[in-house]
């Protein structure tokens, strides 16, 4: 049901002004000839349209969530982060260039010459490493299984926000219902404590009556003051999402369960913690083959322009340089059993939590389950016997056959039922938005 909270001061500009403009148009249908109610329910109309135009939908509040998220803004940085090092993966290391002198000579005749000496040159060489193909490969394959896992923590993200947006919601919910609750029963005491005086004096009541419903007022300001704490802190959870919007009227709710509990169980591996699984291995699996690669060796090649004097000539050398790998047992197999170890622990790891969720998968639906009956039988039965006993209470009251602490007993009663209602209502609403967070749509 809506919910209408304490409005924010441009609502009640608006709702105001709205009122202003209609008074005129009732004075010109001369408004004495109006009944009160009537004319009481038409300026509250024009306020409750006023704070209608102001309400804040759960869709929209999810979206406002995620567009000033920090968190969601951070895990978007990381994506474009990893996607701009995946574009330099498996690419061939920069070429080196070398400049210097070979064979310069320090003593004899020839000494600090770089001409009379036939073997002194200056030589410029370019060289370039080539890493083998199966180590680019692999490299390529680790930087788009980073990219992939970084777009999973980006719907777990996503969905830890929906998560803490909706119980956030639910909270604030369950404290304007539970304030409405209270409301009608100040309005009850208030009813009681304006008809005790002209009881007392005729004899049907007794002043300590009237001490009892002041004293039941007190006890019932001080649970309000609770409330108005309460709503308090809850605002400022959804500021934490919406920003100043959080002060608006909350219009609809999270929503009813998305997938039913079979569904859940049979789909528990896309779950939002273990959807990041499968790049994490496949990160894992690259690098045990970029392991692997390091077994055939890497190669470079190198080009060099040699300048002696004229009277000797310049020269040109190639060469090719290969790596061999022939500590295999000591250097590369070490580290291709480390890459294995670390992939088979991400899959027993993955193993493990996904049991983990399917017990808690069980543990909340059978707290589901428990939950929805207490509350089918709170609204069939339990919230009808409080009011009838207060009722009954209340006319033996009035009939002198009982006295007022069995009234006030009874209303307490009420209210406290009332209350279990809203807070097994908010414990189903908050486990609902668990189960709708588990898995992205």
């Amino acid at each position: 049901m809506p919910i209408i909270s304490r409005g924010a001061p441009v609502e009640r500009l608006s709702a105001q002004s709205r009122i202003h403009s209609a008074i005129p148009h009732i004075r010109g249908r001369s408004a004495r000839h109006l009944p009160l109610g009537a004319l009481w329910f038409m300026l509250a109309g024009i306020g409750f349209a006023g704070n209608q135009a102001h309400a804040l939908g759960f869709a929209e509040a999810l979206n406002l969530a995620e567009q000033h998220s920090p968190r969601i803004t951070a895990q978007r940085l990381q994506i474009d982060a990893a996607s701009s090092t995946r574009k330099s993966a498996g690419t061939l290391p920069d070429p080196k260039l070398s400049v210097g002198i070979e064979n310069f000579p320090i003593s004899g005749m020839d000494r600090f010459s770089l001409t009379r000496e036939s073997m002194t040159m200056q030589r410029l060489a370019l060289m370039q490493e080539v890493p083998n193909r199966a180590k680019r490969d692999a490299q390529i394959a680790s930087a788009e299984a980073k990219v992939e896992r970084e777009r999973a923590a980006l719907g777990v993200q996503r969905l830890q926000i929906r998560q803490e947006l909706s119980q956030a919601w639910i909270m604030a919910q369950a404290i304007e219902q539970r304030d409405q609750v209270l409301t009608d029963l100040l309005a009850q005491n208030q009813l009681l404590q304006d008809s005790l005086p002209a009881r007392i004096a005729g004899g049907t009541a007794q002043a300590a009556d009237l001490l009892m419903a002041r004293q039941e007022a007190l006890a019932l300001s001080d649970r309000r003051d609770d409330l108005q704490r309460d709503r308090t802190k809850a605002r400022s959870m959804l500021r934490r999402w919406v920003g100043a919007r959080a002060d608006e009227v909350l219009q609809g709710t999270p929503g009813p369960l998305s997938r039913p509990l079979d569904q859940l169980r049979s789909e528990v591996h896309r779950h939002a913690e273990l959807a990041q699984y499968p790049a994490m291995q496949a990160m894992a699996l690259a690098e045990t083959r970029e392991a692997q690669a390091e077994t055939k060796g890497d190669w470079s090649w190198e080009v060099a322009y040699s300048r002696r004097d004229r009277r000797w000539g310049d020269m040109v050398s190639f060469q090719v340089t290969f790596d061999l790998p022939w500590q295999q047992e000591r250097r590369q197999a070490p580290q291709i059993k480390a890459k294995q170890l670390e992939l088979q622990r991400l899959e027993a790891e993955q193993e493990d939590v996904t049991h983990r969720h399917l017990q808690e998968l069980e543990d909340n639906a059978s707290e589901l389950t428990a939950l929805q009956s207490q509350i089918e039988r709170l609204q069939s039965t339990g919230i009808g016997l409080a009011q009838d006993r207060a009722q009954l209470a209340l006319t033996n009251y009035q009939s002198a056959k009982g006295d007022l602490s069995a009234v006030l007993a009874a209303r307490a009663q009420v209210l406290e039922t009332r209350w279990r209602l809203i807070e097994l209502q908010t414990q189903r609403d908050a486990l609902i938005a668990r189960l709708n967070s588990l898995i992205a749509d």
